[in-house]
């Protein structure tokens, strides 16, 4: 008796070694569900496929640095995409956790998810790396591991974003063109970049320098860290502009409200600006462009939290997805900004202006965002 009960114990073991073993999405063949919606980031981009389980499921949202108004908008988008009645029904726990720009903790609370025996994680990720141990356990234990926005150097997980290189290399080619068209290919030009030991911020900071390098253009680069918030952007650009004097052209990463009024103040000229999809940012390129504001907005949308969602719950429901999701660049220039369509007076100026993603069936309403609070959900 003895000898069989060692020997079941040894077969068991095996069993539960091989169902280990294959713990985690299977790459299969494309196409993947909703291709309008979940587009593959390029043509060689691979697809994974978990095995369905039936629902409702338990979400989790981890995010990072929660200090600036997009990563605020981003939390209560969760919260209001996860009444949303398009997913509520197929949510039965969730739960938003902030852990600040420390990787451990982010790594320690996806682990303590994972533990917890959650279905799927979205999470902003503080680094591009270091997050093999928890993409192992995540697999091992059949969980949906969701980075979005500030993504992962691996394809082991899929992934949802935005182009952030082309982004920053359209915000650098709007300076260099507006520049050109005032027939000038030199002088001095700010970036303002994002939050340091981020791929988003290190990602556009390159592309904004690969336009600068290949135009052959002479460019005097004065770089400062603005942490894509306004309050910060606004200090640093006023001390740029106080040690360097006047600029041609400034390229900034976020805070851009904050880049434009630090202008202001300083009764510094109107000079070509590319920058994000703040609302009040676009409200004073509106006011401002005749005054000779050419600016350009270009939205990273907190809203990519919602699709990341979304997806989660699909490869949830085993439908076959794309391990890296390309969102489109969502652009509106001086010319083209109108009040009530692309942005808003009455509402706040540290409102990100795109939420709207057609495609995919999401649309979140400003008010429903706004009604939220940024506090976790534990």
């Amino acid at each position: 008796m003895k000898s069989f009960g060692i020997a079941s114990l040894a077969i068991a073991g095996v069993i539960m070694s091989a169902s280990l073993g294959i713990a985690g999405p299977k790459v299969v063949q494309g196409p993947g569900a909703e291709p309008a919606c979940f587009a593959p980031w390029e043509a060689s981009t691979k697809y994974f496929q978990w095995d369905a389980r039936k629902g409702p499921f338990k979400v989790a949202i981890v995010n990072g640095f929660v200090g600036n108004t997009w990563r605020i908008q981003m939390v209560k988008t969760a919260k209001a995409y996860a009444k949303d009645p398009s997913i509520k029904d197929k949510i039965s726990e969730f739960k938003i956790v902030s852990t600040g720009t420390d990787a451990p903790a982010q790594l320690g609370a996806i682990e303590d998810f994972i533990n917890q025996g959650y279905d799927a994680i979205v999470t902003i990720a503080v680094s591009p790396e270091g997050f093999d141990r928890v993409i192992r356990l995540a697999d091992r234990n059949n969980v949906v591991l969701v980075p979005f926005d500030n993504v992962l150097d691996t394809d082991k997980v899929m992934q949802v974003n935005e182009n952030q290189l082309e982004m920053g290399r359209m915000y650098g080619k709007w300076v260099v063109d507006q520049l050109a068209k005032n027939g000038t290919m030199a002088g001095k030009i700010l970036e303002v970049r994002g939050l340091p030991g981020n791929s988003v911020d290190r990602d556009r900071s390159i592309g904004i320098n690969q336009v600068l390098d290949e135009s052959g253009g002479k460019w005097e680069r004065v770089s400062v860290v603005g942490n894509w918030d306004d309050g910060t952007a606004q200090k640093v650009v006023a001390d740029a502009i106080a040690v360097h004097g006047e600029f041609d052209g400034i390229a900034a990463q976020g805070g851009t409200t904050g880049v434009v009024q630090a202008m202001l103040d300083s009764g510094h000229p109107m000079v070509p600006i590319a920058g994000e999809a703040e609302n009040g940012y676009r409200k004073l390129i509106a006011k401002f462009s005749d005054a000779g504001l050419k600016g350009i907005s270009i939205g990273q949308s907190p809203g990519l939290v919602a699709i990341a969602m979304k997806a989660a719950v699909s490869a949830l429901e085993g439908n076959v997805m794309p391990q890296l999701i390309s969102v489109p660049l969502p652009i509106a220039t001086y010319d083209q900004l109108k009040d009530g369509v692309n942005f808003w007076t009455d509402l706040p100026d540290n409102f990100f202006t795109v939420n709207e993603f057609p495609p995919c069936g999401v649309n979140i309403s400003g008010p429903a965002i706004m009604a939220q609070s940024e506090k976790d959900v534990n």
